[in-house]
């Protein structure tokens, strides 16, 4: 027969509400309970029935996640990442690719809201204005991954610190000329990354050669060909790219042209994907938190879930860390 939560609640010695709390992430229960009921719910194999607790809750057991690019691997680790964290605090998750096109971003947030108990919006490309008017789509909880906005909880990467450590790396290895290959002007991490740049460069460290700003996708080249050019013609001896699939183009345009990484070309990247350190060279990056980040994101989701901000109250926010790493792209400007 179906195990019921009566019986796990005459198994732990609780009542039945109070399994139901203990079962619901979230949930007001001490740690002490909350840790007998799920080991007697483990222990009689118990699995609840989630169309009826979403009557008692008002809860869906789903979550929502927007990504811009599904084909961009650092928004495919992401995803795994809030999957798992969801599936462990007994969600399941609506996965939708916005195609960086910020008509299908609101579209999506219309769709999911009134399916889901929140939504993990990453990296979105939609406008201050317009993400301050998400209130009047749903009044589910949202949360920014990757983006920073008054108003939201969000959790983002210390990009500025991440882009000073590469351009720091580069100064030690003997350049003083570098150029940076921007992304697109609509991303928030672009120009948290510009914002790097520009104080590294005013503090004389190093001279920064601003190639511009290019839209590369896979499978797309965009505008980066013509920033491999550019970096060449500059008279730099190293670049930093807005991401690991800029710094994938260049090297491959580089290569074209004959030039050698990192003999003749030092190259950084930034988010330190799966590929990173599969490409040839193995590539030197800036690591960008992404399983970390996600748990983080669906951590605080489930925190605005279970203790909503009171009125003119600023959600929380946090920051993670990032980290260089060094591998085989860079090299010293005196070995050539």
């Amino acid at each position: 027969m179906q195990v019921t939560i009566r019986d796990v609640a005459k198994a732990s010695g609780v009542s039945p509400s109070t399994v139901s709390r203990a079962l619901t992430p979230g949930g007001t229960v001490s740690p002490v309970t909350r840790e007998r009921v799920r080991a007697a719910a483990d222990r009689l194999g118990y699995q609840p029935n989630q169309a009826a607790r979403g009557l008692i809750t008002g809860r869906t057991g789903h979550l929502g996640v927007i990504v811009p690019d599904l084909l961009n691997p650092f928004f495919a680790d992401i995803c795994k990442g809030v999957q798992a964290r969801a599936r462990g605090l007994g969600h399941t998750v609506f996965l939708s690719d916005a195609e960086r096109d910020e008509g299908l971003e609101l579209d999506a947030i219309r769709t999911l809201a009134p399916q889901v108990d929140g939504i993990v919006l990453c990296s979105p490309h939609l406008s201050g204005e317009e993400l301050g008017s998400l209130g009047e789509l749903t009044d589910k909880p949202i949360v920014l991954l990757h983006r920073k906005e008054p108003g939201f909880g969000c959790v983002t990467a210390d990009l500025v610190e991440g882009i000073t450590d590469a351009l720091t790396h580069l100064h030690a290895l003997g350049h003083r000329r570098i150029a940076y290959v921007g992304g697109p002007r609509s991303s928030w991490a672009a120009r948290e990354r510009a914002a790097g740049v520009e104080a590294v460069a005013a503090s004389g460290l190093v001279e920064i050669v601003q190639v511009g700003s290019v839209a590369h996708h896979i499978g797309t080249p965009g505008g980066v060909t013509g920033a491999a050019d550019v970096v060449l013609a500059s008279g730099a001896s190293a670049v930093l790219a807005f991401d690991d699939i800029v710094a994938f183009g260049l090297m491959s345009r580089f290569a074209v042209r004959g030039v050698r990484v990192p003999d003749e070309m030092s190259v950084v990247g930034c988010d330190d994907i799966a590929l990173a350190g599969m490409a040839a060279p193995p590539l030197t990056t800036v690591s960008v938190p992404k399983a970390h980040g996600a748990r983080a994101a669906v951590d605080l989701l489930f925190r605005m879930l279970a203790t909503p901000a009171a009125e003119g109250e600023q959600p929380p926010q946090r920051v993670l860390p990032t980290h260089l790493v060094v591998r085989g792209s860079t090299a010293a400007l005196e070995q050539r």
